[in-house]
């Protein structure tokens, strides 16, 4: 990605201010439900980052666009940083340090509900020691607070730059969901990236490949209200995609297969549900979905497959996609 913000010298100015065009990188990071997705929706204008609200459930780089007359901003999503506890944490840790090194800007997510905590120390001091990508500190959810709670914020977060020897490029407070400030965000984002033409053509909203996102999407309906009995054993591959064959041109239909990989045989039965009825279930939630996200009829085929400790596994984390 670094490679990809090649300086043109033809790069046309925009037509209002006469500045040159930008184009580049920003990643969000931040403690689970600091509003990264939230944000991210709010930034492109359509739901393009699954929203969850739970940690981790974005193991994939999806990325937003958000395209503007001066510049384009591609966002970039990290998985969450945290204490690894296995191989598959290790990998998802290098991925993050190598991503926040390759972006132009890193966006840090901070609740103005919650005060600091050691959690967000931990990302901060991760960040201190990614010496020359410029950090926009972002407090968000500031519908939910009184100025003066946000004030104190404020200064909290300033502080904890100073501490760690670290200047904030900016310190702004947003709502993503009342929509405060999202566009001054933009506004703030945009000098830090590099001149140079859009990257991506006009409209492309994500790059993530729709399996991708179809594997997530069956993964989250599989993972509801069992989390706390599977938190990360499961994993979903999309094996096949293919339009059903002898289908009227007015309505076509996609046949798709995937898998639903768990870690043990003892695992299947929580996955399946009595009777095979929870199953059922996904498979009727994430199809709704998945049609939503195509715009086109889907049938979903669902497979529940044990592959042996798969998080341990390198062979498999590679076969997963991780």
């Amino acid at each position: 990605m670094g490679g990809m913000s090649v300086r043109s010298k033809s790069s046309e100015p925009s037509a209002s201010s006469g500045a040159p065009h930008r184009a580049g990188f920003a990643c969000f990071v931040g403690r689970p439900n600091a509003g990264k997705s939230t944000l991210t929706n709010a930034l492109v204008g359509q739901k393009v980052a699954i929203t969850a609200n739970q940690p981790q459930t974005t193991r994939h780089t999806v990325r937003g666009i958000v395209h503007r007359p001066d510049a384009q901003l591609i966002l970039v999503d990290t998985p969450g940083l945290h204490k690894p506890r296995t191989l598959l944490g290790e990998r998802l840790n290098d991925v993050v340090r190598t991503t926040w090194a390759e972006v132009d800007v890193i966006g840090f997510c901070l609740p103005a509900n919650e005060k600091l905590g050691p959690g967000d120390r931990f990302i901060a001091k991760e960040l201190a020691s990614i010496k020359k990508t410029p950090k926009i500190a972002i407090v968000t959810k500031t519908d939910l607070v009184d100025g003066k709670t946000l004030a104190e914020q404020l200064i909290a977060i300033d502080q904890l730059g100073k501490e760690l020897g670290f200047e904030w490029a900016e310190i702004v407070p947003v709502s993503a969901v009342a929509g405060d400030q999202v566009e001054l965000l933009a506004d703030l984002i945009v000098p830090l990236l590099p001149e140079g033409p859009a990257l991506y053509p006009d409209g492309e909203l994500t790059d993530e490949p729709e399996q991708v996102m179809i594997a997530e999407l069956i993964r989250e309906a599989a993972l509801e209200g069992v989390r706390d009995e599977l938190p990360h054993s499961i994993a979903v591959v999309v094996e096949e995609m293919l339009p059903r064959e002898d289908r009227p041109a007015d309505k076509p239909l996609l046949d798709i297969h995937a898998f639903v990989y768990i870690e043990r045989p003892s695992q299947k039965g929580i996955i399946i549900g009595p009777k095979g009825k929870r199953l059922k279930e996904v498979g009727i939630k994430s199809r709704k979905q998945i049609e939503a996200l195509l715009g086109t009829p889907v049938f979903l085929d669902l497979h529940v497959k044990v592959a042996k400790d798969w998080q341990r596994d390198p062979r498999q984390l590679r076969k997963l996609g991780f």
